[in-house]
């Protein structure tokens, strides 16, 4: 069984607040709340189970229990008032673990009842890293200067990642048949059973055709206009499910970045999915790939370091582009280009480097093997390399 990263950080979180685990349907926090009752002893508390649910409405929990786990947490409305009711009587006795695939992490932010009680996390599919076993860096600073060399065997575990997808079951099972159904079944099941039941939409079918519609359209700039044309409903409507959507773990969007002087868009923003596999086109589904380990490294920043990291693209009004872009408090840190093989320096990457000072940029290709120090551009450390030996290092 392949253990997760932020396990250690969760049980030293655990000791001192209250700890908020939120993440997709299905990425596994059931499990790892399961690993940690058997380093923790403890009770396991389901709220879709009939008689934990009835336990934890008549406070009926178990005094002998050091830990208590509440899985699925996010479906009782009343979550927030009830947890602060319980940690303030129980927190000397008891570690509180609560995990959901939604609105925790939306409630966790400012002006809450629980402020000051908690330590909120997100757990993602299994990135490269993760996959391979290689533990995160000390801080995530060094994350740039490239420390960890990807082990034999990384450009493997990279296709077959991107193959199956980074959840746990379709990638374990390494199956195409067995990821396809579980693809199926996952999609019917966010949309019939987690939109249904957070949200009041009535035309589930149209939303499930969304979700549908997003995987052709990852990497290009987000326009709801034309889906709105191609669901026939009204443009706000089509706002109000993609946002619904990213409560739900299901996609997420990258604003774009770049000051006024070098023509960059202000507008318009870029979508990817959670489950990159979901993507058909080879060069998208790379693309979102990349993307999503950049996310949890800006989660990782977040959650455990404290750090202020955005995560963003930058396009400017004549077409130059640079797929991603790491700010750190607000200033240009790592600029990244995601290939899909060997080429000399994008473009894009050129103009912007030109232009704004980055200290750290990199241009990663797939099936390249390239694997050098560019010139520097303006003070800028330039790298072109393949994708595995920049992503091993990210956690």
């Amino acid at each position: 069984m392949h253990s997760r990263q932020i396990t250690p950080v969760l049980l030293a979180d655990l000791q001192k607040k209250m700890v908020l685990l939120a993440g997709p349907r299905q990425c596994g926090k059931t499990t790892l709340a399961r690993q940690i009752l058997a380093r923790r002893p403890g009770r396991y508390y389901n709220w879709d189970a009939t008689v934990d649910r009835k336990a934890i409405l008549r406070e009926e929990l178990d005094a002998g229990a050091r830990l208590w786990v509440f899985d699925e947490f996010h479906k009782f409305a009343r979550w927030r008032n009830w947890l602060k009711g319980q940690y303030d009587t129980n927190h000397e006795e008891h570690a509180f673990l609560v995990s959901g695939s939604a609105k925790l992490e939306i409630y966790s932010r400012g002006g809450d009842s629980l402020q000051g009680r908690y330590h909120p996390h997100r757990l993602h599919p299994f990135t490269l890293a993760e996959y391979l076993g290689i533990p995160p860096t000390d801080s995530y600073e060094y994350v740039p200067n490239l420390g960890q060399t990807a082990p034999a065997g990384s450009r493997g575990s990279l296709e077959e990642l991107l193959q199956f997808g980074g959840f746990p079951e379709p990638l374990f099972a390494a199956s195409d048949r067995a990821a396809s159904r579980w693809r199926r079944e996952h999609a019917t099941r966010l949309v019939r059973e987690e939109v249904r039941d957070l949200e009041r939409v009535r035309e589930l079918e149209r939303v499930e055709l969304l979700y549908e519609r997003l995987s052709e359209i990852v990497g290009s700039v987000l326009s709801i206009n034309n889906l709105r044309e191609d669901l026939e409903v009204a443009f706000e409507t089509v706002k109000s499910w993609i946002v619904i959507l990213e409560k739900l773990y299901a996609c997420f969007r990258l604003a774009p970045y770049g000051p006024p002087r070098i023509k960059a868009v202000r507008k318009g923003q870029k979508l990817y999915l959670w489950d990159w596999a979901r993507v058909e086109d080879p060069g998208s589904r790379f693309e979102n790939f990349v993307a999503l380990h950049l996310l949890r490294f800006q989660h990782w920043c977040e959650d455990v370091e404290g750090a202020n990291v955005e995560l963003r693209y930058f396009r400017n009004t004549v077409g130059k582009e640079v797929d991603f872009v790491l700010l750190k408090n607000r200033k240009p840190w790592i600029a990244i280009e995601a290939k899909q093989s060997d080429q000399t320096l994008s473009d894009g990457l050129r103009y912007l480097l030109e232009r704004v000072e980055f200290p750290f940029a990199f241009q990663i290709s797939r099936s390249g093997a390239k694997n050098f120090r560019h010139a520097d551009i303006n003070k800028c450390r330039v790298r072109l390399l393949p994708a595995a030996e920049f992503l091993v290092n990210l956690p």
